[in-house]
């Protein structure tokens, strides 16, 4: 154990050492660390020692989103708590700290024994809570010194993580040791998770379909769509990756009664867009010059617009699942009853496979067949419409995660 333990925190070292070294290269991990930096100064400005406090930690904007309704949840139980949301990566960080003003937000300090205990008595919460699988040893420890109440929300077990492994047995025991209970998204994690001994837990779901039906309800109006759409249909191509981009090249030459909106994952890849599209118009370019030229493809090239905006789509592409970066979120576009299509590599998005269960969506190995797909979609109007009821129904028939949450924390916690 002792050797684990010190190579647990060599690896932290490392982790340190390397944000350091790119930061010279990479911008965002640069204000990354500079963030860092602040976070103690951040947490010791807003929290008195006579102050009740609630943490959420989330390491980045997915996790955030996911973990926002319990938080909500919490807050309106106790109201008179400070709240502190921190974050491991700049674009978590960044997304929200622009939006959200009643909050202490600031980056999670590397998990370094000595900085992290310093940071964990100034906050010193009552309840703790990290979304899905973001684990710290020091920090988890430190949290039980003080007798905080520790929860994991949405955790998502698979077989091939490090717990699972002989060299993972050193964690679980801190895993055991140091969490109050665990809420999964799925009956297989949860069984996982017991055979290893993580016997504190149960299945909640997955709170991210309360943020989506949160989201739903709100109004989702984005100025120019409605214009830009017109009389036609509207494919949206939502955080696409080269991949994507090549089916809306297919697409945007055999569909004439659809339009394309593209919504790239990264707004670096806007210029390379432009190229591939030449006729395509630029948001930035209809808010500053409202005039909507004579063109069936809109890039966005601002970030923050995309769950609202698939509001607007008849048909939704989601990136990221051509390759092994990770498919983004499909369930933003399927609470708007919108079929959604995506490629295969999503081992870590049960949702995936539930939604098409549901024929609510469906992927492909390969772009052209998926672009061929979303031909016959655009063609057979009975399977848009049935697809597009089974999107909606699949989202808003899941339970209330949030809800069943709350409840077991309450149980616990007995503040």
């Amino acid at each position: 154990i002792l050797t684990l333990k010190f190579l647990y925190n060599i690896s932290i070292f490392h982790l340190e050492l390397a944000f350091k070294v790119l930061s010279w290269f990479n911008d965002k991990i640069k204000r990354g660390l500079e963030g860092r930096k602040k976070s103690l100064e951040i947490v010791k400005s807003n929290i008195s020692k006579d102050d009740k406090v609630m943490w959420m930690h989330a390491a980045s904007l997915g996790e955030y989103e996911q973990g926002l309704p319990v938080l909500e949840k919490l807050k309106e139980k106790y109201p008179n708590h400070k709240v502190l949301i921190t974050f491991f990566s700049a674009s978590g960080y960044e997304n929200v700290v622009k939006k959200n003003k009643e909050d202490i937000l600031c980056y999670l300090p590397f998990d370094k024994k000595s900085t992290i205990s310093e940071f964990v008595k100034a906050v010193h919460p009552e309840i703790f809570f990290t979304v899905k699988y973001d684990f710290w040893y020091h920090l988890l420890d430190e949290l039980k010194k003080i007798n905080a109440k520790v929860f994991v929300i949405s955790a998502l077990f698979y077989e091939n993580q490090v717990y699972f492994k002989p060299q993972g047995k050193w964690f679980v025991n801190e895993l055991k040791k140091n969490v109050d209970w665990i809420f999964h998204q799925t009956e297989k994690s949860l069984s996982l998770a017991q055979k290893v001994g993580l016997t504190k837990g149960s299945v909640s779901g997955d709170t991210r379909f309360d943020r989506v039906k949160q989201i739903k309800n709100r109004d989702n109006f984005v100025e120019f769509i409605s214009e830009f759409k017109a009389e036609k249909k509207l494919l949206v191509f939502g955080s696409s990756w080269e991949a994507e981009e090549k089916m809306a090249q297919i697409l945007s030459q055999k569909l004439e009664n659809f339009k394309i909106l593209i919504a790239p994952h990264d707004l670096k890849r806007v210029q390379n867009l432009k190229q591939i599209f030449p006729s395509a118009i630029l948001y930035s370019e209809l808010k500053s010059n409202y005039q909507l030229p004579n063109t069936n493809i809109l890039i966005i090239d601002c970030i923050g617009l995309l769950s609202k905006l698939y509001s607007y789509a008849d048909v939704a592409i989601v990136g990221g699942g051509f390759h092994d970066k990770g498919l983004h979120n499909i369930l933003e576009a399927a609470t708007f009853g919108v079929p959604v299509i995506f490629g295969n590599q999503y081992k870590k998005n049960p949702e995936a496979d539930a939604l098409i269960a549901q024929n609510g969506g469906k992927s492909f190995a390969q772009v052209e067949l998926a672009a061929d797909f979303v031909i016959e979609l655009a063609q057979n109007q009975n399977l848009l419409f049935e697809m597009s009821e089974n999107a909606g129904n699949f989202v808003h028939s899941q339970p209330n995660s949030s809800e069943i949450i709350l409840r077991k924390i309450l149980e616990i916690v007995k503040l």
